[in-house]
């Protein structure tokens, strides 16, 4: 099986380097990180934390390079899905694409560009600590599913899942994965911007009550957009905000919109608060704090410029 991974940060290492442990996979990783793919191809491509290992991926910043691909997993930030896609749709003219991206839209982005896509939801979440380097900070699961628009066969979805299963990333593969998707989308719209603003890790927001009872009133507008489209959720995102914020779980972690913030990058605000508000606006279903979170984030990305 030849897998490709586009997109090398933080979630995108993860798959890269423990798929690359496995015997029967070769993995290809396309980054547009100079520095990051020459440090894999001279050192290998090193996870630490919840789990220590060097993968040895195929790293490139060519995609012209990449061979025919079985697989590929998509983990670039939202808003860079479709020339991503575009660059490296080549390699995949016989496979299908997995999304396990933060937010809603982005199988939609990929469809434009191939033919077999992977509806996908990921929990593992680290960060960048230096090229060819990524902290593994949280532990998780994944789920994948035929996107119905345009799907992959669940026994594609069903091979990539014991792929990621047999590397460490425990993965499921379902006929409808988007109530995990949504669980997820309201757990990050919840909860993301909410530290993004305050600087809060996700424990520490949860453990003010003030900020507690925003994050809930979030989520319920979320649910509220789920269940106009006839989305069953897999489980309470309020159970899954609660989880997170245990000290063992991800109390100190900084979610990826902080990250983004604290670095002065364009968030995927659009993709989250703002996939609720335009889901909310399709089906009838007022949005008013999602949308107040947007117009805050989309303000802090603005003072930047000036």
């Amino acid at each position: 099986m030849k897998v490709c991974v586009v997109g090398c940060g933080a979630v995108g290492s993860l798959f890269a380097a423990s798929l690359a442990q496995l015997d029967d996979v070769e993995v290809w990783a396309y980054d547009l990180d100079e520095e990051h793919v020459a440090a894999i191809g001279e050192s290998g491509l090193r996870l630490s934390g919840a789990a220590e290992l060097v993968g040895r991926p195929r790293a490139t910043s060519d995609a012209a390079e990449l061979p025919p691909c079985d697989f590929g997993i998509v983990a670039v930030k939202s808003m860079h899905t479709a020339p991503a896609v575009g660059a490296v749709a080549h390699a995949f003219a016989d496979g299908a694409v997995c999304s396990v991206q933060n937010g809603v839209g982005n199988e939609e982005a990929i469809a434009e560009h191939v033919e077999r896509v992977i509806r996908g939801t990921t929990f593992p979440a680290g960060h960048v600590v230096g090229p060819g380097h990524v902290h593994w900070d949280v532990q998780g699961d994944t789920t994948i599913g035929p996107f119905e628009p345009r799907p992959a066969s669940l026994v594609e979805c069903e091979r990539l899942a014991d792929a990621c299963t047999r590397a460490g990333l425990p993965t499921t593969a379902l006929p409808d994965a988007r109530g995990p998707q949504w669980r997820k989308v309201i757990f990050n719209a919840a909860t993301n911007p909410i530290g993004a603003l305050t600087r809060l890790s996700h424990g520490r927001v949860c453990e003010r009550p003030d900020l507690r009872l925003l994050v809930s009133a979030l989520a319920d507008e979320g649910k509220a957009v789920a269940a106009a489209q006839g989305i069953e959720l897999d489980s309470d995102p309020e159970e899954l905000i609660d989880f997170a914020a245990r000290k063992e779980v991800a109390y100190d972690h900084k979610a990826s919109m902080l990250q983004d913030v604290e670095a002065r990058r364009q968030t995927e605000i659009d993709y989250l608060n703002g996939g609720v508000v335009r889901f909310g606006r399709e089906h009838g279903v007022a949005t008013p704090l999602n949308q107040a979170v947007v117009a805050l984030v989309k303000g802090l990305e603005a003072s930047w410029a000036s």
